[in-house]
């Protein structure tokens, strides 16, 4: 390898090192998932579950039952 090429590949090799270092000696500032993240996730569930059960229970919705044996025909009057 020529002399050039592998002092820039030490350049970019020692570059590359010292951003993991540095990144990796940094505070790990807390994000908004960080804070939040579990909060939202069961307030959503929370919601959501709290919306179908009112739809499930309180709406009038026949589920598709067949009437079939149940409904028996009037006699026709003349």
């Amino acid at each position: 390898m020529f002399p050039v090429a592998r002092a820039a590949q030490s350049l970019v090799a020692r570059g590359i090192q010292h951003t993991a270092i540095r990144q990796a000696h940094r505070k790990h500032e807390p994000t908004f998932h960080d804070k939040y993240g579990t909060m939202v996730l069961l307030s959503g569930a929370a919601m959501f579950s709290a919306v179908w059960t009112y739809v499930l229970t309180q709406l009038k919705i026949e589920w598709g039952f067949s009437p079939v044996g149940r409904i028996t025909p009037r006699e026709w009057r003349e």
